[in-house]
């Protein structure tokens, strides 16, 4: 009878993620910028020009999904389109995400079915239906994670197990290749086992989790190594720098508060006795690490704390573990001595508690129709231009690049690893020579403002004195305010520059931040 109430329950939780979740597949919703960076790297691999991010250029590694690219690469082969494929693949991995947390729930901890359900649905009606609306492989991650936690778990009831030491680390692997700090999440993951289990007896599971990272993990480093020329992701040496990331931090924890919150609120209850207590450690090990780690980097780009998600299937997976024996410790009545309505008064007041939870996480993270975005309007009325030797120069490198199909330079370095280390120069853009430069300002022509001495200050005094020296043409400097604009300036003496000038103040542009018709400013703020 468990069973076919678990199936029942399963049917109920895939209702509840599928019909939601159309919402996001269906949505008009333009691709985020970083999210359109690597779907560009996708198209590529697809067509079979490699991972790169010029066509003709060496491989370049700024999409640092790795394993999503690939497979979302492998899907646009078979005949899929690029948009379908993205979305497509985030959102199965949701589905499996979710799957994962019922099923674990169930199996490492016994708990009740409507435990593992209003988890696995918390999980369901999170901001993963965002993350698929905007194109991320956020979802991937943390279906890895959830997988590799779940046999962490599994491997602390038996640390000398070869097989499940294998599982473990091969899921580990996978969440590595996913995403490169999923290689510090799985050995926080491991070092949780150790400690549970003491070093002796988790010999063989450090033993194991070495010997594939050494040598699977040791092969894919060298290739990438000896591919790209550097050992990391480029995006990495732009948002590390070799300094602490306080802002990183902040955002870090806010963001596990904010996703994991009422699940949270159940460690206090694992201090309750040594052995609760344990078990609760046992989960902060990963939880606690992986939260500090992103004081190495900056947090451009976390929207909707997608960098820290892969947290959320963590704590849902740990906290039934954290509760298990309280009515013993606590030497509460068994449930049969309650009286009949003491148990449903308990009943409802749960289930409104949970009710009230998971309208919450639906009403704030379910699928909404995107924003307009005018990059992607620009984008579109430059792509018949594409295939000229036109190059942009950009610090929007997503939408524009993407949808362009012109040949790019990332100022701000996510995809140029040049730039990421020693910033954007002028002997950079004389060899470039673009036709099209378009960068994001604080200020416009009818309201300058002074640049500070920040990164992004500089890399936009470079690119502005630059267009002025060589006399650029202002074609538009596109803004919902005065204060925050798109410029777009056209080297006059490029082939097809009165066309381009044209595409671009053609454009019904919209401001990505809140969808509505900006003006161009370089028009002294007349409506188009």
């Amino acid at each position: 009878m468990t069973r076919g109430k678990d199936a029942v329950a399963v049917l109920v939780l895939l209702a509840a993620t599928l019909l939601p979740g159309l919402g996001a597949l269906r949505s008009p919703a333009n691709p985020a910028e970083d999210a359109a960076i690597l779907m560009r790297y996708v198209r590529h691999i697809a067509d079979g020009h490699g991972i790169v991010w010029n066509i003709g250029d060496p491989p370049a590694d700024g999409a640092t999904d790795f394993l999503f690219t690939a497979l979302a690469a492998g899907l646009v082969r078979l005949g899929a389109g690029l948009e379908p494929a993205v979305r497509s693949l985030a959102f199965g991995a949701h589905v499996l995400a979710v799957l994962l947390v019922y099923a674990g729930i169930r199996r490492l901890h016994g708990s009740p079915i409507p435990v593992a359900f209003v988890s696995a649905l918390f999980l369901a009606w999170g901001p993963g239906f965002r993350y698929v609306e905007m194109y991320f492989g956020t979802t991937l991650f943390a279906a890895l994670a959830a997988l590799a936690w779940t046999l962490a778990y599994r491997l602390r009831e038996e640390p000398g197990s070869a097989a499940r030491s294998l599982a473990f680390a091969l899921a580990s692997l996978a969440a590595g290749l996913a995403r490169p700090e999923g290689v510090f999440l799985t050995l926080f993951m491991l070092a949780a086992v150790v400690f549970w289990a003491g070093p002796r007896r988790a010999w063989t599971a450090a033993a194991v989790f070495v010997a594939v990272f050494a040598v699977l993990g040791g092969a894919y480093f060298l290739w990438r190594w000896s591919t790209f020329g550097h050992p990391l992701p480029t995006p990495f040496y732009k948002k590390g720098g070799g300094v602490l990331h306080w802002g990183g931090l902040r955002d870090s924890i806010e963001g596990v508060a904010r996703l994991c919150l009422p699940f949270l609120l159940a460690a206090p209850l694992a201090l309750r006795s040594r052995d609760a207590f344990r078990r609760l450690v046992f989960a902060a090990i990963p939880l606690g690490g992986f939260t500090l780690l992103w004081v190495l980097l900056s947090n451009e780009m976390n929207i909707l704390h997608r960098f820290q998600f892969a947290l959320v299937p963590v704590v849902l997976l740990a906290w039934p573990d954290w509760v298990k024996g309280l009515g013993r410790d606590l030497r509460l009545p068994a449930e049969a001595e309650v009286p009949v309505a003491g148990r449903r008064a308990a009943v409802l007041l749960l289930a409104a508690v949970a009710g009230i939870a998971l309208a919450a996480q639906l009403a704030v993270h379910r699928p909404r129709p995107g924003l307009r975005d005018g990059r992607y309007e620009v984008a579109r009325r430059l792509a018949p231009f594409a295939g000229r030797g036109h190059t942009l120069v950009t610090t929007e490198a997503g939408l524009l690049p993407l949808y362009s199909g012109w040949r790019s330079v990332d100022a701000w370095g996510l995809n140029d690893v040049e730039i990421a280390r020693h910033g954007i120069s002028e002997a950079l853009l004389d060899r470039e020579r673009p036709a099209l430069i378009v960068f994001h300002a604080g200020f416009s022509p009818v309201a300058p403002a002074p640049l500070g001495d920040d990164d992004w200050s500089r890399m936009v005094r470079t690119l502005r004195d630059y267009a002025s020296r060589r006399g650029y043409t202002l074609a538009a400097a596109f803004g919902h305010t005065p204060f925050d604009t798109h410029y777009y300036l056209v080297r006059p003496d490029a082939p097809d520059a009165a066309g381009i000038t044209e595409a671009v103040r053609g454009a019904d542009y919209a401001w990505y931040g809140n969808g509505q018709r900006s003006l161009n400013y370089a028009l002294w703020g007349s409506p188009r």
